[in-house]
């Protein structure tokens, strides 16, 4: 009989990637304060527990800031790996109960994590924009014009053909 063997899958998430793909995804045409927006930004240094979270300093406006500021990430006692494998897991649609079993975090961290993670999400979820030709396989109008095609095509808002 062979006996699984346990991987930790956080320790294959390695901190430095974590970090930098941040970066990437945070500032993809180059860095700019968090603050003003200006690009002449220098590095300060590196957070004392976590040794890859790059400090910088804006010489515009003086803010300092680092690579987790004003995100959904900032001001959490949990590494950025324990927080990209918990989004893992989410993509996974693994509940929040076996979201912390394998994290090994208390449930309520897990439950809080989770949904800071899906509020962020729908933040930044672009709308949907529609253009070109929409084909419908059913309509519901307003009591208004209900058969009464003709209204509709005055108003504009939407092109009717017959069907």
């Amino acid at each position: 009989m062979t006996i699984p063997v346990l991987i930790n899958l956080q320790t294959l998430i390695d901190e430095q990637k974590c970090y930098e793909t941040i970066r990437q995804l945070r500032w993809p045409e180059g860095l700019v304060c968090s603050k003003c927006g200006a690009k002449s930004v220098v590095k300060r240094g590196f957070d004392e527990t976590q040794s890859y979270r790059q400090r910088y300093q804006c010489q515009t406006c003086r803010a300092r800031f680092d690579d987790l500021s004003d995100t959904i990430l900032a001001g959490h006692h949990q590494p950025l790996q324990t927080w990209i494998f918990c989004l893992y897991l989410m993509g996974l649609n693994l509940s929040t109960h076996q979201i912390a079993a394998e994290l090994e975090l208390n449930k309520d961290d897990a439950q809080q994590m989770t949904s800071q993670l899906r509020a962020g999400i729908v933040e930044k979820k672009p709308e949907v924009v529609l253009s070109g030709e929409v084909k419908l396989d059913e309509l519901y109008l307003i009591a208004g014009f209900k058969g009464q095609p003709d209204e509709v095509r005055k108003r504009g808002d939407l092109v009717v053909q017959g069907g």
